[in-house]
């Protein structure tokens, strides 16, 4: 079982094509940063198309049903996720509707305030806000899985400690490793280990020790640590891998429409060398196990650790 819970990638064939050469059991794919509601319904439908065309190699999964079934057909199952409650706008009833039509996965914010909390990049981070309990509920309830992945230090340990339910950090890494704002802090660390929840270790250069020179043994040791800190079921693995993606998407992942005055233009950084494409997946093994962890424990950070934490996850509630 081969789970990659972040991607944002430009979909193509030859994109499923290096999913299925890995053996990817699933992978949560992107459909909103700053978009609103009607254009993540475009996203989806353009989503669609590549059901339709690429049916041979991977199919939509809404349950944890839905990804073993993909499996047994030889297929790569694809979940979506927002990292922005944009869509959700100041309508509660979105976020079921949302739910209804695949979102399975949100973050609380996306780097700045939100209406539910603030960013990881705020000066002030205010917190969960009253507006962000009632989405918390609602999400809890129908069975979307709470993301924190780019919130503020306060605003995360609120969620952590108001949501009814696990949580998950899907891609980011601990700060004590490299040192920026949207990596964990070790109290941060804690209370989502206490409370059942989830952290899926970043591949992304910005987020590793040394960026685009981070070595496989380095992040292996840094996995290691975590693991005899935290214990073996609490990771796994969210590369944010933003493949074929252009260069000017980097400006529209920082500023959406909400920056009058756009920041100078910027490039996603160059990939680590031994995780360029979905195809480099299976490689991370070789790194795990020279940091001496076991076959069991290597299973779980690519991939058991997810499926055992969707299986329940994706449950609505009563």
């Amino acid at each position: 079982m081969l789970i990659d819970a972040l991607q944002y990638i430009l979909p193509s064939r030859a994109v499923f094509l290096q999913m299925r050469e890995a053996n990817m059991s699933a992978v949560h794919v992107t459909v909103g940063y700053h978009e609103n509601f009607l254009s993540v319904v475009e996203n989806l439908q353009s989503w669609n198309y590549w059901f339709e065309e690429c049916g041979d190699l991977i199919s939509r999964a809404m349950t944890h049903s839905d990804i073993l079934a993909a499996n047994v057909a030889g297929k790569t199952a694809i979940l979506f996720g927002l990292q922005n409650p944009l869509p959700f706008s100041a309508d509660l009833a979105r976020v079921e509707l949302l739910h209804q039509l695949g979102i399975r996965f949100c973050q609380i914010t996306y780097n700045q305030q939100s209406l539910l909390g603030s960013g990881c990049f705020e000066p002030v981070d205010s917190g969960l806000t009253a507006f962000g309990r009632e989405v918390v509920n609602e999400m809890n309830r129908v069975g979307m899985i709470i993301d924190l992945s780019h919130a503020g230090h306060k605003t995360a340990m609120d969620v952590v400690a108001f949501s009814k339910r696990p949580v998950t950090v899907t891609h980011a890494n601990p700060h004590k490793w490299h040192r920026v704002p949207r990596n964990l802090n070790c109290d941060l660390l804690q209370a989502i280990s206490d409370t059942g929840g989830m952290v899926g270790f970043s591949l992304y250069p910005h987020h590793l020790n040394q960026g685009s020179r981070c070595t496989l043994t380095s992040f292996s040791e840094m996995v290691a640590d975590m693991i005899r800190c935290y214990g073996t079921k609490m990771f796994g693995i969210g590369s944010d891998l933003c493949q074929d993606q252009p260069d000017k998407v980097v400006n529209w992942m920082r500023n959406g429409h909400w920056r009058k005055s756009p920041v100078p233009s910027a490039a996603f950084p160059e990939p680590v060398s031994w995780f360029s494409d979905n195809s480099d997946f299976p490689g991370l093994a070789i790194g795990l196990r020279g940091a001496g962890l076991s076959e069991p424990e290597i299973s779980g950070i690519l991939g058991e650790n997810w499926i055992t934490f969707w299986e329940k996850g994706f449950v609505g509630v009563c």
